[in-house]
């Protein structure tokens, strides 16, 4: 018989899905996928109640509904400065990976390059692929995860569509500082590329550092497309509301390939959304105060353990080093022994990784979970280094 698409036909079983599942079958705590254990804001839930009993709980506009829309232009501005038009330069996907696909699909034709920088999140490979692209991987540097711009600017080249920029990074929680953008900026009008952002950890920045969207660097505001999350911001990851936002050239383009994706999104959930988005203040701070302590809580257990934990200022996730505890495989290894006899479970950094010169002595754990959870799970890997590594 014929073959499959060939991209995807060729993806295996993806490394969350792997450790999850060992993670049940060994009763271990799950610090592997990245979702909160808690259900969200209950006045942002009760908003979304109210929606779908009232309704409509038909089609909403192709586009978005008209409250989220602008909701999302207004926290352009009120965070970020940014002037907005909600009609021709805001749209609303079902979650931020649709918004992903969506902006990549309408970007690249085949023979085009695209960018991204590693360790990078897994959907981005397999789409630009698909769209008969070239992945060109520009390696951060750790611990620190320097961007080296030399490698940068080896990257581009004629051929160079866009530039994909995570930023706080997923899986390693770095934060792009404003010089870093600049750097790409700078490429970017060199080369005339864009660049979709993908920015769904937008609020969740620690340390004292702070977001800056590329967009609002000179020249940056016709050449980017911005993608939020509604599942990041309010810890409602099941619902699957992310937004776009870019100039109105590129959106149309953006607009038509979601029509043939999901066309739509849950009205309700759109309008709950919208209600969050004008939160006060301090709602958006203490969402990243809560969890910059739940780092500090994980990473001083994984200290305590024996582990050279890496600097995370942003996300989710939090990376550490588990030479220090004499293991002396794989990190693909090392995360099924800490599954298995620890039980706590972690993924290799590696499967973020297209290179085969990846680094293979890091493990990413997730800290968005209840301070219990990740205090036994400190427990656990700590009474396991204290045993020595099989």
């Amino acid at each position: 018989m014929r073959p499959a698409n060939k991209v995807y036909s060729a993806l295996g079983t993806t490394i969350f899905t792997v450790m999850s599942a060992l993670a049940t079958e060994h009763g271990a705590i799950n610090l592997g996928q990245g979702f909160p254990d808690d259900e969200g804001p209950d006045d942002v839930r009760a908003a979304a109640a109210k929606a779908l009993l009232d309704g409509p709980n038909q089609y909403p506009p192709m586009m978005g509904l008209p409250a989220l829309r602008q909701a999302v232009a207004a926290a352009n501005k009120r965070f970020y400065g940014l002037d907005v038009d909600w009609q021709k330069e805001v749209m609303v996907t079902s979650g931020a990976t649709e918004a992903l696909h969506d902006c990549l699909m309408a970007l690249l034709n085949p023979g085009d390059e695209a960018i991204i920088f590693e360790p990078a999140y897994d959907s981005y490979r397999p789409v630009i692929e698909a769209a008969g692209a070239k992945v060109v991987a520009v390696p951060l540097e750790p611990p620190h995860w320097s961007l080296p711009l030399d490698r940068l600017e080896a990257a581009f080249s004629d051929r160079t569509k866009l530039v994909l920029v995570n930023t706080p990074m997923n899986p390693i929680g770095k934060v792009f500082t404003r010089d870093e953008l600049a750097a790409i900026a700078a490429l970017m009008e060199r080369h005339d590329a864009y660049a979709v952002c993908d920015e769904v950890y937008e609020h969740l920045v620690f340390s004292g550092h702070i977001h800056i969207p590329l967009m609002t660097l000179p020249g940056m505001r016709e050449r980017c497309l911005r993608i939020g999350s509604a599942g990041k911001t309010f810890s409602l990851t099941g619902w699957k509301i992310g937004y776009v936002t870019g100039p109105a050239h590129l959106m149309e383009t953006v607009a038509k390939t979601h029509q043939f994706v999901t066309f739509t999104t849950a009205p309700g959930l759109q309008s709950a959304v919208a209600y969050g988005l004008a939160k006060d203040d301090d709602y958006f701070a203490s969402l990243a105060s809560s969890l910059e302590a739940k780092r500090d809580i994980l990473a001083k257990g994984l200290a305590d353990a024996g582990f050279d934990v890496l600097p995370a200022d942003g996300t989710y996730f939090i990376s550490a080093d588990f030479r220090p505890l004499g293991f002396n495989g794989t990190d693909e290894e090392f995360c099924r022994e800490i599954t298995m006899k620890a039980k706590v479970a972690a993924i290799p950094l590696s499967a973020f990784y297209s290179s085969p010169d990846a680094p293979r002595h890091l493990a990413r754990f997730c800290f968005c979970k209840q301070d219990a959870i990740l205090e036994e799970a400190s427990a656990r890997l700590k009474a396991f280094a204290r045993g020595g590594a099989a």
